[in-house]
């Protein structure tokens, strides 16, 4: 397999299946938990950290997680090559019959699938837009990597249309909440902030490594936090730190700060560690 294959397994339980089973309830209502992690050299350095989240994910939803070492043993065979990639975990509840209620004793369906690395991001730094389509207020959800995500796919469609890299999202209230795939942090007068998610949003796994490395505070922002802020950057698991340059008439320069974040993240996590972050070898 090349490190540009994409492929997938999909599982009922603990059986292969050939496909996603008729009635299955991720299909029909988005009721399942999902996990993206970057793979470096055919191993997830944040393995570990990942399947905690959808652990706790499944205990908010009440959901049948499949066996851990099974996925884990399949998760070696998409990266038995050695490559660098994109491995996604989707687990939903199973199939059931039509209708809302959960069956009493639901087997899980779950894919595994392996993509392609992303591009690295761009060395000038993230464009942003304010986007229009705001997050719903849930705290039952709020956190966790559910599989509803139509709200992000809206809003990503606005990027798109825009011609900007990602775009910030607010929640219907008004608050700050992150970007359409990525987790915000804000510096002002020398102090670093995310906002909270305790009633929208999600706990992200880079957000988490980032919280501790800067001692950053969850709190409630705003739009003008963010547009007077001295520094902005975006991160996620799967592209990591991402430094933000502009958003909307707003310009900031490459921030020291965040330079350092990257390369500290580059010696934890090698998938991160672009030529310049690279140790040279004799």
């Amino acid at each position: 397999m090349s490190t540009d294959a994409t492929s997938a397994r999909v599982f009922v339980g603990t059986e292969p299946a050939a496909g996603i089973p008729a009635g299955d309830r991720g299909f029909a209502y988005g009721d399942g938990v999902f996990e993206t992690m970057r793979a470096h050299a055919g191993r997830v350095p944040w393995w570990d950290t990942h399947w905690a989240r959808l652990v706790r994910g499944a205990q908010r939803l009440r959901l049948v997680l499949p066996d851990a070492a099974q996925v884990r043993a399949e998760a070696g065979l998409l990266l038995a090559d050695g490559g660098d990639a994109v491995l996604k975990l989707v687990v939903s509840r199973g199939a059931g019959e039509r209708g809302y209620a959960p069956a009493p004793d639901p087997i899980p369906t779950w894919v595994l699938s392996r993509h392609p690395p992303p591009p690295p991001c761009r060395a000038d730094g993230l464009a942003l837009r304010w986007c229009e389509t705001r997050l719903s207020i849930q705290p039952a959800l709020a956190g966790i990597k559910h599989c509803n995500r139509l709200e992000q796919v809206l809003a990503r469609a606005e990027c798109d249309a825009a011609g900007v890299d990602e775009g910030l999202m607010r929640s219907t209230d008004g608050d700050v909440v992150c970007a359409t795939a990525a987790n915000l942090f804000v510096l002002k007068a020398g102090r670093w902030a995310t906002p909270a998610v305790e009633r929208c949003g999600v706990e992200g796994v880079c957000r988490a490594w980032a919280l501790d490395q800067l001692g950053a505070t969850q709190m409630q922002l705003d739009v003008t936090d963010v547009e007077a802020a001295d520094a902005l950057f975006l991160c996620n698991a799967v592209r990591g730190i991402l430094p933000v340059t502009r958003l909307a008439d707003r310009r900031w320069p490459l921030h020291a700060e965040v330079l350092a974040l990257q390369r500290r993240l580059a010696t934890e996590h090698p998938a991160f560690a672009t030529p310049a972050h690279r140790p040279e070898h004799p």
